[in-house]
């Protein structure tokens, strides 16, 4: 065959339900090691916050989970959801980020649409065929379960091409027979219909490799001719028209009979068969080639056009895309409930995963959370393939009780000694990177007292199924524990004082994050050893302003965990979190910068002391220290390669 099938597929859907066909159709014609994108599209109305289609956006990707149950065994599928004003432009959009080759619309075959209208097919399917930047396919949906027969009329061009290789591949995959017609005017002479014959043979040898007929006929009316031909075919494929004048010299097959052209979008004829047909049509056009002229006047201006790009991206407003990033990485825990569904996704994307559980005194609550995370994440479903405790020199029994339940256990200090030891979440973190191998990486706290499976796997969900995803920070409501009682709201208050307002003052593209301090997250190893750790309690706020400057907004992901209950700290404690916080992002803003933005920057912490006949102030040495990405350790990198 003269050029190869498409390798991706985008195919948006409105309703999830009827998408068996589409993928059937998709998976034939795409090659072998291809990917399919099922896209649904999350309308919003001018004037209210992208942001507000989150809860929409989860439901959409619910609804898409059930195209999976329609996938042929060992095809690949992806599923996305967009937000967006117009369908068509999310589509577009979401077809140049995916650099699709071809775009699959489902049609009903009401022009209009279902309710009617002016367009030719759809108000969206028009707009984007007219600036679609791949092949397009419409499929009038009348189903395709059992295919024996397809027609396939042709009249040569570079649509005609891509209609043949389409409905060769699926003759290929349903074993069907290929009847390839073209219709000559009647009375042509047996010399011309002789010659129309050979040249039809020579395109079906130059473009098709299954079983495929050439069938010519002489008509007055090529349309009329072409519905005779599709009342004993199952399936009819068809290439837009092309004008007489962009036909190529020497077609053979493309001398254009009467009736074939028309305005439109693939021409009056396609257009004309695609809605009186009666069986299923897939209507093809070729992404159009530029004139030369037209593309020495695109080199020229190109210069002029990514200028005027850099400086509409430098204007885009910030909150408008925290808007959109809100309502479109924003996922819900049950979304990927389905453990067996991430193990396959895990096994066909050929990765590891590693869960760590940093500890220091946890003897309370670690054992638990061992046992559930190695019973249901390891032995139940095999969804994790290690699982390290990563200590903090606890004076109590985490350690002993940690392995006892079956986890590998090391304290940090005794991980690169020759890098020496800090104290502090930070470090144990870091160190983590060293002492396993998984590609990805979950970390969960452990001084929760109802610790579920959806703390890890929650995070892990995007990771798997969106690739754009580097990193996910969980989220949760946060209950906390007073006299004993528990009692709802009141938790995260070091996020709410000193995190969130930092944030929204001097790093607004994370704002939109929920929880920026939450304990629970994950990431793809290999943006995690590229970045530097805060030692202390500076790390999560140290990952994700670095984590942004590397893979920006859209590589970040955040999960609702829905609730967690843990060990809550006394305000001087969170006194102590805030200073170390405040040191980190002053320190980020003055790198950002580069610029000495403030004459001290302060590592001690004067606390005030009173009691009876005393007044005192303590002076408290806290900062953080930073350690370097672990892709600059040379024993890491000596490591890599021995598990490589």
């Amino acid at each position: 065959m003269s050029a190869r099938l498409p390798e991706r597929i985008l195919i948006p859907l409105a309703n999830p339900r009827t998408a068996a066909d589409l993928v059937r159709i998709g998976a034939s014609v795409m090659d072998r090691s291809g990917c399919l994108v099922a896209l649904g599209i999350v309308e919003i109305p001018e004037g209210v916050p992208l942001s507000e289609g989150a809860t929409r956006a989860r439901h959409a990707r619910r609804l898409l989970q059930q195209v999976l149950d329609f996938v042929p065994e060992g095809v690949e599928l992806r599923t996305l959801v967009r937000i967006g004003r117009r369908a068509a432009e999310g589509i577009l959009e979401t077809a140049a980020e995916e650099d699709a080759d071809l775009i699959v619309f489902g049609w009903s075959g009401t022009p209009g649409g279902r309710r009617g209208g002016e367009a030719i097919f759809t108000p969206t399917i028009d707009a984007v065929v007219r600036d679609a930047p791949c092949d397009i396919a419409v499929v009038k949906q009348r189903g395709v379960e059992t295919v024996r027969r397809i027609l396939v009329p042709v009249r040569g061009g570079p649509h005609a091409e891509l209609a043949l290789r389409f409905a060769d591949a699926l003759g290929r995959r349903m074993d069907a027979e290929v009847a390839v017609l073209h219709v000559l005017p009647p009375d042509v002479g047996e010399g011309v219909h002789v010659e129309a014959e050979r040249a039809l043979q020579a395109f079906i040898r130059q473009h098709a490799r299954g079983r495929s007929v050439p069938l010519v006929r002489e008509a007055l009316n090529v349309r009329n001719a072409i519905l005779r031909e599709a009342e004993s075919a199952d399936l009819l494929v068809m290439g837009a028209a092309v004008p007489a004048a962009a036909t190529p010299p020497g077609a053979g097959v493309a001398a254009a009979a009467p009736g074939t052209r028309g305005g439109g979008l693939f021409g009056a004829l396609p257009e004309h068969i695609a809605q009186k047909a009666r069986t299923t049509v897939i209507v093809v056009k070729t992404r159009e080639a530029p004139s030369r002229a037209a593309f020495e006047r695109a080199a020229q201006q190109a210069e002029t056009l990514e200028a005027v790009d850099r400086a509409a991206e430098a204007k885009r407003s910030v909150a408008a895309r925290v808007d959109r990033w809100f309502a479109e990485s924003n996922y819900h825990h049950s979304e990927f409930a389905d453990l067996r569904r991430l193990v396959a996704l895990k096994e066909q994307q050929n990765v590891t995963i590693s869960l760590i559980l940093p500890t220091l005194n946890e003897a309370a609550t670690v054992g638990p959370i061992v046992r559930r995370a190695r019973v249901e994440l390891m032995e139940q479903v095999p969804l994790v393939d290690e699982l390290l405790v990563v200590d903090s020199a606890s004076t109590d029994e985490t350690r002993t009780i940690a392995a006892a339940e079956g986890a590998r256990v090391v304290q940090h200090p005794a991980v690169l000694p020759a890098y020496g030891s800090y104290r502090g979440k930070g470090e144990a973190l870091w160190k983590s990177l060293f002492e396993t191998s998984g590609d990805l990486i979950v970390w969960c706290d452990t001084d929760v007292q109802d610790w579920e499976p959806r703390l890890a796997y929650g995070t892990l969900g995007p990771l798997l199924t969106e690739p754009r995803i580097a990193y996910v920070k969980g989220y949760y409501q946060r209950p906390i524990v007073e006299g004993g009682v528990l009692r709802e709201g009141g938790g995260g208050r070091v996020t709410e004082l000193v995190a969130r307002p930092l944030i929204n003052l001097f790093f607004p593209e994370l704002s939109g994050m929920i929880q920026p301090l939450a304990g629970e997250y994950a990431g793809r190893r290999t943006l995690l050893e590229t970045i530097p750790f805060f030692t202390g309690y500076a790390v999560e706020i140290g990952h994700l302003i670095d984590i942004i400057e590397r893979v920006g907004l859209e590589g970040l992901g955040q999960v609702d965990l829905e609730r967690r209950v843990h060990r809550n700290q006394e305000l001087e404690g969170l006194s102590r979190m805030s200073f170390v916080i405040l040191q980190a992002v002053m320190k980020r803003l003055e790198e950002r910068h580069r610029a000495h933005l403030f004459a001290e920057l302060g590592s001690t912490m004067k606390l005030p002391r009173s009691g009876r006949d005393r007044l005192s102030l303590e002076v408290i040495e806290l900062a953080d220290q930073e350690r370097p990405p672990m892709i600059r350790i040379p024993e890491y990198l000596e490591r890599r390669r021995g598990t490589g």
